[in-house]
């Protein structure tokens, strides 16, 4: 598990994309799981860590599609 005292997506989405699934906390957000480089949305959440969770998938879908392009 991962601790991240300040809410970094590029630094979070890099973590995630590495090591494909784990656990990770966000200061203000929380506990955020990840599988396969993608963010988990729980059952029952925060709206803000719903947002969180959306941005940080955008930034992976993004940074793939621009993999794929180059």
């Amino acid at each position: 598990m991962r601790v991240f005292p300040v809410y970094a997506p590029k630094l979070i989405v890099k973590h995630a994309r590495i090591f494909l699934s784990g656990v990770i906390w966000v200061k203000d957000l929380g506990r955020l799981e990840f599988e396969k480089g993608r963010f988990l949305l729980p059952r029952r959440t925060q709206p803000n860590v719903k947002l969180a969770i959306l941005e940080l998938n955008e930034l992976i879908e993004a940074q793939s599609s621009e993999a794929k392009i180059a």
